[in-house]
């Protein structure tokens, strides 16, 4: 048996996603996956720096790199479901001024490029681990946040005020995030198994999908177990909006709207 590290977010997305993979329901023929949780940027920073060769990254983190094939299964596309620009006062204009303090999930996510693409080099930028956004802003500690994830359906628990939905500008569907295998990278013991590996690991990833849908409540066992919003109904949101067709099987308009991020300004 072949084994293959499979870097991932806790987020509910992707655990969902891969229950099936996770729980040994679901397998890759002759192939033992070992799962590693890491937080979106950091899945970023690993696979831009060459550490890491079947990941989710963020879409925006393939800007300039080559070498990559993404996968036709586990992506995160959709409309309005974008990153959320907060803040802590609901008098905040939405033209940040220099000064404000900005806080972003980190360099290369497709929440920071759809800041700078809409609100350019505004305000002072500090780059921190997205869970670590809405209670610094809670405490003041910022004046403006860009939330990802779970906390889109809890900021206002944190007495936060939306100021804009940043994917409510992008037209068609954003792309948010994907898996990705850079073939270069893996282990030389896989050998002549890395012919196909993409469709292979693509078809298990969508019996995954399908089984979490036919076993919801152990499916839900999964996700809270990684996730930091423990609330049932935000994990449930969380999936409705980001687990779709597309992260079925990306569509021809999912992958133009891939590209159409990948090669814009």
């Amino acid at each position: 048996m072949k084994e293959l590290v499979c870097a991932i977010s806790p987020c509910p997305n992707d655990t969902f996603a891969f229950h099936g993979l996770l729980c040994g329901e679901v397998r890759v023929a002759g192939l033992e996956l070992k799962f590693e949780f890491h937080d979106i940027e950091v899945l970023n920073r690993h696979f831009r720096a060459g550490k890491s060769a079947f990941s989710k990254v963020s879409f925006a983190a393939l800007r300039g790199l080559k070498g990559y094939e993404i996968l036709s299964a586990g992506a995160a596309l959709g409309s309005g479901v974008g990153p959320l620009l907060l803040a802590r006062a609901g008098d905040l204009p939405p033209v940040i001024p220099p000064d404000a303090r900005v806080l972003l999930p980190g360099e290369h996510t497709t929440a920071a490029l759809l800041f700078r693409r809409f609100h350019g080099q505004a305000g002072r930028i500090e780059q921190v681990v997205f869970s670590e956004i809405l209670p610094r802003l809670a405490r003041g500690e910022a004046d403006y946040g860009v939330c990802i994830h779970e906390g889109r359906f809890t900021y206002a628990q944190h007495g936060l005020s939306l100021v804009e939905d940043l994917g409510a500008r992008w037209e068609g569907p954003l792309p948010l995030g994907g898996l990705v295998l850079a073939r270069e990278r893996l282990p030389q013991a896989l050998g002549s198994f890395s012919e196909g590996l993409a469709q292979s690991l693509s078809a298990a990833v969508r019996r995954s999908i399908l089984y979490a849908r036919g076993r919801p409540q152990e499916a839900l066992e999964t996700m809270r177990r990684h996730a930091r919003e423990q609330s049932d109904a935000a994990l449930w949101k969380h999936v409705e909006l980001y687990v779709s067709d597309e992260t079925e099987g990306l569509s021809p308009a999912g992958r133009a709207a891939i590209a159409a991020l990948l090669e814009g300004p």
